[in-house]
């Protein structure tokens, strides 16, 4: 079974985060394939957030593979795809 995160990067986000709209922007640019979950309609989603986040509802929240990353800039995430997910780049570049 293929999971989210395995073919695409995971975003948490929320309504009115100035930061997740911009990073959203920036990772859509880049042609990375996004799984969206918006933390305050998904319970599970919250939780998976609090406990990469020091207990707190912080967002933008990404995950690429093993990688959590809270509040991170696009070259943060982009990183985080070249070493453990570079078939998303792949991907995109080859589609």
């Amino acid at each position: 079974m293929t999971t989210a995160h395995e073919t695409a990067v995971e975003f948490y986000w929320r309504p009115g985060c100035g930061f997740c709209m911009m990073l959203r922007a920036h990772l859509k640019r880049a042609g990375l394939p996004l799984h969206e979950v918006n933390i305050w309609e998904d319970k599970a989603a919250a939780t998976r957030v609090r406990e990469v986040a020091d207990g707190n509802e912080t967002v933008p929240t990404v995950f690429v593979g093993p990688v959590a990353m809270v509040n991170p800039d696009i070259d943060q995430v982009l990183t985080a795809v070249r070493e453990h997910a570079p078939a998303l780049l792949e991907a995109h570049t080859n589609g």
